[in-house]
């Protein structure tokens, strides 16, 4: 198989991961993936690939020299709650001429290079699309394909120098939980890398901080035509508590450094209404001084319309894992080498989001992420440049060679 071959297979499996739910996995349906998976891994002669009761496959290729530490590689298998991933019709554009790219002609779904420009960038290249009625779901199966291949690679090539090698393709990650099960005594590795999404001469050891906030608003429902100075509108309530916070730093309005309130969800009537934001920045300062500022704002309301009006659940998720990884840069080295010894320019870039690697890099396995290729993600206009996933494989590869230097 190609890389590409593996990409359309596993792009063919709907693993949307539901935040909603309390079950571990969160979807019965990504175990199917990880379970396709063992499968594949088994045929390579890797006897040892499982998929555990926490829904995250793990393996381990073997080394064929001793005395070399065990690096690891990580992708994940759900895909995001934005966009169904149910029914991926999948295409390969052959030889891209640089145009628009019609998606859909029933539904007239356009990719347009008006609205994504860099789509230039990337003529005579062979680009794979949606039909614009799904995410695709490269991310993150660009990055399982690359890390496949690169370990069919390696299977085939004996001769090719390698340490050991720790594998696991975790459920979740897209809403959060993706390491909350994650052994890292058992995975083994001195670092690891996650393979996932963006442009593949993009080497990310810097992430957001990220919290998420639920704001749950208590209303008081009365008759319209006796309600005043009685009623307390909890839909317009919520629409008040938004206009509290600063209208430029949404993920619209800001780009590089810049952090932001995302409003993920609102749903609101008279008596109950609820929102639930996600709150970024890469810098810890402003970071803290934006939750603070979310729960002035609920303080705010609550002081106007009762103390129990306003309800404020807030909880970290993840935070920059730049802040560790600066302490041994070793990971970092490696990935460097790797780009010059092929010959790829490459640069160094913050993730305006976050990975499964931020979360292990604080818990001890530090973890920077390679991009596989994979652009626009989340939605309709997701497409991935498979010469991007083909540069994927032999970046792995050649890093578990120079692991042996």
């Amino acid at each position: 198989m190609t890389v590409t071959e593996r990409f359309l297979d596993y792009v063919a499996y709907d693993t949307q991961s539901d935040g909603k739910s309390n079950t571990v996995p969160s979807s019965e349906k990504q175990l199917a993936l990880g379970k396709h998976l063992v499968e594949e891994l088994h045929a390579l002669g890797i006897e040892n690939a499982h998929l555990d009761e926490y829904g995250i496959v793990y393996a381990w290729l073997e080394g064929n020299v001793e005395g070399v530490e065990t690096i690891g590689w990580i992708a994940h298998m759900d895909t995001a709650s934005e966009m169904s991933g149910k029914n991926v019709k999948a295409r390969v554009v052959r030889d891209y001429d640089g145009k628009d790219i019609l998606l859909n002609e029933k539904e007239q779904i356009v990719m347009k290079t008006s609205e994504f420009p860099f789509l230039k960038e990337y003529v005579n290249e062979d680009l794979i699309v949606t039909d614009g009625t799904t995410l695709l779901g490269g991310d993150d199966k660009a990055g399982i394909a690359i890390i496949m291949e690169a370990l069919d690679y390696l299977v085939h090539h004996p001769s090719v120098l390698h340490g050991r090698i720790a594998i696991a393709f975790t459920p979740d990650e897209e809403i959060g939980r993706g390491t909350d099960h994650f052994d890292i005594q058992k995975f083994g590795a001195k670092f690891a890398y996650t393979v996932d999404g963006g442009p593949i001469q993009t080497i990310s050891y810097e992430t957001f901080h990220a919290a998420s906030a639920l704001v749950e608003i208590h209303g008081s429902s009365i008759h319209p035509g006796s309600a005043k100075g009685k009623m307390i509108n909890a839909a317009l309530v919520a629409m008040e508590l938004h206009q509290l916070l600063p209208a430029l730093e949404t993920p619209a309005a800001t780009d590089g450094y810049e952090g932001f309130f995302h409003l993920c969800e609102l749903h609101g009537a008279v008596e109950e209404a609820r929102m639930e934001y996600i709150i970024r920045d890469h810098d810890r300062e402003k970071f803290e001084r934006k939750k603070a500022l979310m729960a002035a704002a609920v303080g705010f309301i609550n002081t106007k319309y009762g103390t129990d009006c306003a309800v404020l659940t807030m909880e970290d998720s993840y935070y920059n894992m730049r802040e560790k990884i600066e302490e041994d840069m070793s990971c970092v080295d490696l990935l460097e080498k790797a780009y010059a010894s092929l010959g790829i320019a490459f640069e160094v870039e913050a993730i305006r989001g976050g990975t499964d690697g931020a979360r292990l890099t604080y818990e001890g396995l530090p973890c920077p992420n390679i991009g596989t290729g994979d652009h626009n993600c989340h939605g309709k206009y997701e497409f991935v440049v498979v010469s991007q996933m083909e540069t994927g494989v032999k970046l792995l590869v050649e890093m578990a060679k120079l692991q042996t230097e």
